[in-house]
């Protein structure tokens, strides 16, 4: 995903250089670089942030990394894009939330891109023109080809569930109060890739259920439908061609998530270049209070999964700095 956002910024957005690409690896470092026209490049990220040529920082390392670069970002007064999740960790995202209020003003923008995925606004659009009437439900199904050899039925809900998280959150304008993981009957709950199901309730009463399958085999594949009192409004993946062959006619899912949300991510990453330019904070972007949410519903949805109980969902203050 980092050369991904090296290739948005040196192509995408007018008026952004890409100055360095940091990476753990070299030779990858200087291959992203070259093909970007990247200035330089550099294996310290510390250093990297730091440096008097960088004006922003663009986090796009492994999860664990995410909360001490943001911090790095801010302690260095820098605006930061950074990949979710923010932190697996509640506590580490409220670190990044006091590091932030102490300076009295927002650095990180989170990466939650599906806020600006067409299709979800649309959806968030029709609900709050009141199309639907009240919302009552939100299914979402997420599927990927192939999960990664370390990838358990934890890591569903604390690396991929987070989208369906934070974005249901945004398209209904309620927070969670409880959450419910159900895995069928025979399922090995450490098998890599194994299925979840959540249930989730919201402070406004509505429903939302979230599949996630890491190992569904036939592609990437993200849908979801909101159920009002006045009709329902699906979600359209953007799908180019279709086939006809052999006595079939068939449209070609994505291999993993990048074709589908392309113009999610262009559209955040230019919105995150308008903040750098005017200070002010993007309307419809994730922050790191929204990292916090996502954090703390993921922490309580692996106590639901090991418990196989109800686990209630209870979230601290929110600081007035996230007011929007």
């Amino acid at each position: 995903m980092g050369a991904d956002h090296a290739r948005i910024v040196s192509e995408d957005l007018p008026g952004a250089t890409l100055q360095v690409v940091c990476d753990a690896s070299p030779a990858r470092a200087r291959k992203i670089a070259e093909e970007c026209g990247a200035a330089d490049v550099s294996g310290d990220p510390i250093g990297t942030i730091k440096r008097a040529d960088v004006d922003v920082v663009l986090i796009a390392s492994p999860d664990e990394t995410h909360a001490p670069l943001s911090l790095a970002a801010i302690e260095a007064g820098k605006p930061a894009l950074c990949e979710k999740p923010l932190s697996q960790s509640s506590k580490e995202c409220l670190d990044v939330i006091n590091a932030e209020v102490s300076r009295g003003r927002q650095f990180v923008q989170l990466g939650f891109m599906r806020r600006f995925d067409p299709s979800y606004r649309d959806m968030k659009a029709t609900l709050d023109d009141g199309l639907l009437g009240n919302a009552s439900m939100m299914h979402n199904f997420h599927r990927n080809v192939e999960a990664p050899a370390n990838f358990t039925g934890q890591m569903a809900i604390t690396n991929s569930a987070p989208h369906e998280f934070d974005v249901a959150r945004f398209v209904l304008g309620a927070d969670y109060k409880a959450i419910s993981v159900f895995q069928p009957a025979g399922v090995d709950a450490s098998k890599t890739g194994a299925p979840v199901f959540m249930v989730l309730e919201t402070d406004k009463g509505q429903l939302v259920n979230i599949e996630i399958n890491n190992n569904a085999a036939y592609g990437y594949d993200v849908r979801g439908e909101l159920i009002g009192e006045k009709g329902s409004i699906f979600l359209n993946a953007p799908v180019h061609t279709r086939h006809n062959a052999q006595l079939m006619a068939y449209e070609r899912y994505a291999p993993d998530w990048r074709p589908r949300f392309a113009e999610a991510y262009r559209l955040q990453n230019k919105a995150f270049l308008t903040f750098v330019r005017t200070g002010v904070f993007p309307a419809i972007a994730s922050d790191a209070w929204d990292g916090y949410c996502a954090a703390l519903v993921a922490e309580a949805g692996v106590e639901a999964l090991q418990t196989g109980e109800r686990v209630s969902i209870a979230m601290t203050n929110k600081p007035s700095l996230y007011n929007r």
